[in-house]
């Protein structure tokens, strides 16, 4: 009842105030029309039904609402550390914004990280470190199967597309990886000219709706794909199986982001909504998705083949590698996508709670190769949080050939990790459609931000793996990775983790592996 009271009294003041304001002073309006905006509020506050708070605290209760929006920024800017924000902290942050300018990435008086903290990590270093590699080395993707071959860089652009990302973005990221002689992933939205005009190396990405490649029906164009694979900056190609940050989940874009640019890149109709399957049509077993690979490779004129995933089932991994030994093809790469890697959007159960973590992914993945006797012919992609040359030498500590990164890149050209990347409303037009935002995004400027921050994270690299006595990524081994497991303990990578030797699974697999090795079949995808 007080409520009431006090929004019809309001009202009243605001009455006799713009009466004031006729009949004496028009300086009276000040008071009036705050007051008939906050009676109107109010009236309306009390009478609709959609939020409780408003109708128990008119106007008031609109408070709560502002600092819910405004929650992100004081958490970023004024009460996080700057170690402990999420998903990337402002060291972190720092590091890729300091790297990509140019500019001085040191800092002063020591780590502010807890080294006694369980599950922290470090690297050893070397009584005798080595002199730095004045040439970042690369590695040859390509196996026995493989007409073409491709020397990756050890860190490139990972997978986002054009739609998720502005045109200036994607023209920005490739422009980058041509100054910068690295590779773009293009994502699974299509080859656009955004990622072609800059002319940098591509790796072709599609995934279950095979945008760029899809008959009217959504299958499979293999003479559309053909087409575009022979582009000579697509180095590679890749078909998706799953992502990270939301495994097992399909998508949909709703027909009125449906725009004709978007339309003409996926292969799409103009203005109806596309949805993008959880599964793939051109395979339903291991051995189709194995023949599937390599039929890319053949429609692609020899080019590079792989596939990319979350980690899942080892027995179901484990099936694909018995595929590639009865077919007698293989994969030149498998990209191991973990669970922290990025996304645009995905439900928070996904995102939080499914999918294998990239450590226990890229060890999965690496040893049943190397124990199928496969690892020599099949080079490994990590991504999912490598931002740093810290994070790349660790991935490549745990079983990985080369490293892809997305939000670091992002980070390059702009990215302030608003994490509006949903809303269509980006502040800095990385991952936005609207052009108004979009035109922010000043493309030579960032094209040279993304070189620098690529040199100088590899550059970052090889001066920890010299710092280790090593001068090249094949000469690293597990126990050169540590981690605390409580405050008094820390062990080794190779302590911590079971390492299969070449061949084991196919003579004599060890206790843990031998029950899913026994029970993978490579004509089921077994659960």
């Amino acid at each position: 009842m007080t409520r009431i009271v006090i929004v019809f009294l309001t009202l009243i003041a605001a009455t006799v105030s713009a009466a004031m304001a006729v009949g004496s002073s028009p300086y009276w309006w000040f008071v009036a029309v705050p007051l008939m905006f906050l009676g109107v509020l109010g009236g309306w506050d009390l009478v609709q039904r959609k939020h409780s708070v408003l109708r128990n605290y008119p106007v008031l209760g609109h408070a709560r609402f502002l600092l819910e929006r405004i929650r992100p920024e004081l958490q970023q800017y004024f009460i996080e550390r700057n170690f402990d924000g999420r998903p990337f902290d402002r060291d972190v942050r720092s590091i890729v914004y300091e790297r990509a300018k140019g500019t001085d990435a040191e800092e002063p008086y020591g780590t502010e990280r807890d080294v006694y903290r369980p599950g922290y990590e470090f690297l050893v270093p070397s009584m005798a470190p080595c002199p730095v590699p004045t040439t970042a080395p690369r590695v040859r993707i390509g196996g026995p199967d493989c007409a073409r071959p491709y020397d990756m860089a050890l860190l490139n652009v990972s997978a986002m597309s054009f739609g998720s990302l502005s045109a200036n973005a994607v023209l920005a990221l490739n422009g980058g990886a041509a100054a910068g002689n690295f590779a773009q992933d293009t994502g699974e939205g299509g080859l656009s000219e955004y990622h072609l005009r800059p002319g940098g190396d591509l790796v072709w990405e599609i995934g279950t709706g095979y945008f760029g490649c899809r008959t009217p029906d959504g299958d499979f164009d293999a003479a559309e794909f053909a087409g575009k694979a022979a582009h000579d900056q697509v180095k590679c190609v890749s078909l998706k199986l799953s992502q990270g940050a939301k495994p097992g989940i399909g998508g949909v874009l709703p027909g009125a982001k449906v725009n004709a640019e978007i339309a003409r890149v996926r292969g799409v109709p103009q203005g109806r909504t596309v949805v993008s399957p959880p599964y793939h049509r051109v395979f339903s077993t291991p051995r189709e998705l194995v023949r599937f690979v390599a039929r890319m490779r053949e429609l692609s004129g020899g080019k590079p083949a792989g596939f990319k995933l979350c980690v899942g089932s080892r027995r179901q991994f484990l099936a694909v590698c018995k595929a590639m030994l009865e077919e007698g093809t293989a994969p030149d790469f498998i990209v191991v996508d973990g669970a922290e890697g990025g996304t645009g959007a995905a439900p928070l159960e996904f995102a939080d709670h499914m999918g294998t973590p990239l450590t226990e992914g890229l060890l999965t993945v690496h040893n049943a190769l190397v124990g199928a006797g496969l690892r020599d012919r099949i080079r490994i992609g990590a991504s999912g949080k490598i931002a740093t040359g810290t994070d790349l030498v660790k991935r490549m500590v745990q079983g990985a050939d080369y490293g892809n990164a997305a939000r670091a890149m992002m980070f390059a050209v702009g990215c302030i990790q608003a994490q509006r990347c949903h809303t269509n409303a980006c502040p800095t037009g990385v991952a936005t459609q609207d052009p108004r935002r979009a035109r922010a995004l000043d493309v030579p400027d960032k094209t040279a931000r993304v070189q620098r921050f690529q040199e100088a994270t590899v550059a970052g690299a090889l001066q920890l793996m010299a710092s280790m006595g090593v001068t090249d990524p094949a000469q690293l081994r597990p126990h050169m990775l540590r981690r605390r497991v409580d405050p008094l303990t820390q062990r080794s990578y190779a302590e911590l983790y079971e390492w299969l030797e070449p061949g084991q699974l196919l003579a004599e697999p060890p206790a843990s592996w031998a029950a899913d090795w026994k029970s993978a079949d490579p004509d089921r995808f077994t659960v």
